[in-house]
């Protein structure tokens, strides 16, 4: 039979390991959180409308983004600022995305100081059909954005079918984002 002490000694070994296993716990949680990439975040506003948007253009364009023009075909509207590093290693496959004609892609030019939008395509190149400056900021959260760049494709009546967070490469543009634009543009020529 074993004594009061023993089984009071087992009951405090338990109970000290009982700190130690919640943190082994929370760490593997952790750190397969960190490493599963498997689900790209997928915004709560597909398949919906676009947010109404009525932007100004930025200094130095003629041509702001409004709701209007995200209806009629399918298209891009790609969020960035000129301070957002991952804009910059984007903004090559943008450019060379527009130069084919495939799909319009517009621009929502997120809290950029006043100038610095229009050096920074002066300096990248500009694929925007149209940019709205989005100064304060309101209508990016509207959109649901999460970070810089984020990239929406828009299908022909104005809903967002498609949402990509952070920069894109080659192979997300070519695998991912393409097969979505000319599906949905297949679905609007049939």
């Amino acid at each position: 039979m074993t004594s009061w002490r023993q089984r009071t000694w087992r009951q405090i070994s338990l109970l000290a390991l009982l700190p130690l296993a919640i943190l082994l716990g929370l760490g593997a949680a952790f750190y397969w959180g960190l490493w599963n990439d498997d689900e790209p975040l997928s915004s709560t506003l597909i398949g919906n409308p676009v947010p109404a948007v009525d932007l100004p253009p930025i200094d130095g364009r003629n041509d702001g983004l409004a709701t209007a023009d995200l209806t009629g075909e399918v298209s891009i509207v790609n969020v960035w600022a000129s301070w957002c590093v991952p804009c910059r290693v984007e903004m090559p496959l943008l450019v060379e995305l527009a130069e084919t004609g495939l799909v319009p892609i517009y621009g929502i030019n997120y809290r950029d100081p006043s100038g610095a939008a229009l050096a920074f395509l002066d300096e990248l190149g500009d694929p925007y059909a149209r940019i709205g400056a989005d100064r304060d900021g309101r209508v990016s959260m509207d959109w649901g954005v999460r970070g810089l760049p984020e990239t929406f494709v828009i299908d022909g009546e104005g809903r967002i079918a498609y949402n990509h967070v952070g920069a894109f490469d080659r192979r997300t543009l070519e695998d991912v984002i393409l097969p979505v634009v000319r599906r949905l543009q297949a679905e609007v020529g049939s």
